[in-house]
């Protein structure tokens, strides 16, 4: 493209943005090109337009975040994904299957905090029948109904489907029925398929992927959608898989929130040369323009630590997560941060914010 008509384009996107229209897959990869701080601007604007009418219209200086903890019931799994550092095979001496009172366990432990919500994921383990899930869930829901089981990536139920020899729209039925409250968007990782072949070529399709999500919103279940980038994808790939993203919940709606974080690649097989911050928030920034009917984009602190999380807010983001009282797979790959209720709310008060707790649906606690 000549000089003269990539300046046009980019103020015609430019122009799209002030007004609160849709760019397209052409317009997202030229914004993608222009100085960092430019394109945080535009984030930052596109933020406050969705968010302006929200919480009685004070969403544009809200910040939420959510109290909950990651259990992760079982580190075994099949699909020896080369982007993984967590997994492990049931011939390694470290594998592992929580029973349901080591569960409740950490549940207590999150209840004493405040805590209002788990997320409950795990490896393709080959040999926990369906038993095992709908009763940690009705045990769950029994003793803690009010903390929020939000679990089981599209991979999962995948998985489920050839273990349990059900069809996963039934799996996430009885799932329901048992007390499971929401699905998180783990294992999209990229939703092009070339890219998925190189990185996990056990694991579903996108179009697998997207199946299972469009079958969750259409039981009633809500999901977040995510995004791991700066492994063998192009900017292309990037692009193809929020369009995807952004085709589905045009479609359900189902979609809260968006989150993406860079690859981590200490401890994996996969080589790739670790992200620094400002790629992150270009693609953060990016997301939150083009993915225009999601409203929440959660900064993501456990890979970029607190004061990247921070700056993010400036690049799109109006949450910034989970506290995370417990993380495992990312820390598995070399990258450990962690931080408090208390740490949370001074870093989005002093980032010119006012910090509000949440739940999964971005209801308000406080």
């Amino acid at each position: 493209m000549e000089y003269g008509a990539a300046e046009q384009l980019i103020d015609e996107v430019r122009r799209k943005i002030e007004n609160f229209e849709r760019i397209n897959f052409e317009e997202a990869r030229s914004l993608y090109f222009l100085p960092l701080a430019e394109l945080g601007m535009l984030a930052d604007l596109r933020r406050k337009q969705i968010k302006s009418s929200a919480y009685g219209g004070k969403g544009a200086e809200i910040v939420t975040y959510i109290i909950d903890r990651n259990i992760n019931y079982t580190n075994v799994c099949t699909t020896y994904c080369k982007f993984c550092a967590f997994y492990r095979t049931l011939k390694d001496p470290d594998h592992y299957v929580l029973s349901i009172e080591q569960i409740e366990e950490k549940i207590k432990e999150l209840e004493a905090i405040g805590g209002v919500q788990i997320l409950l994921q795990g490896g393709h383990h080959p040999a926990l029948g369906i038993d095992y899930y709908l009763d940690l869930l009705f045990s769950i829901r029994k003793k803690f109904p009010h903390i929020n089981i939000h679990g089981f990536s599209p991979p999962e139920f995948l998985h489920f489907s050839k273990i349990f020899r059900l069809p996963v729209e039934e799996i996430i039925k009885r799932f329901m029925e048992a007390g499971l409250g929401s699905i998180p968007g783990g294992g999209g990782e990229i939703l092009v398929d070339s890219v998925r072949k190189k990185i996990a070529p056990l694991k579903c399709s996108s179009e697998e992927w997207l199946g299972v999500m469009r079958t969750a919103h259409r039981l009633g279940l809500k999901s977040s959608a995510t995004m791991m980038f700066g492994h063998v994808e192009e900017l292309e790939d990037r692009l193809e898989h929020l369009e995807k993203i952004r085709k589905l919940q045009d479609e359900t709606r189902g979609f809260t929130a968006f989150i993406c974080w860079t690859f981590q690649p200490e401890n994996t097989k996969l080589k790739a040369t670790k992200k620094g911050p400002s790629e992150y928030l270009r693609m953060q920034a990016l997301a939150r323009i083009f993915l225009d009917n999601i409203e929440n984009i959660q900064s993501s602190w456990v890979t970029q630590g607190v004061e990247v999380g921070q700056i993010a807010l400036y690049y799109g983001a109006n949450d910034f997560g989970s506290v995370m009282m417990e993380e495992n797979v990312v820390s598995s790959a070399g990258t450990t941060y962690r931080t408090t209720v208390k740490e949370i709310e001074e870093a989005i008060t002093s980032s010119g914010f006012k910090p509000k707790r949440r739940n999964n649906w971005y209801q308000l606690l406080n």
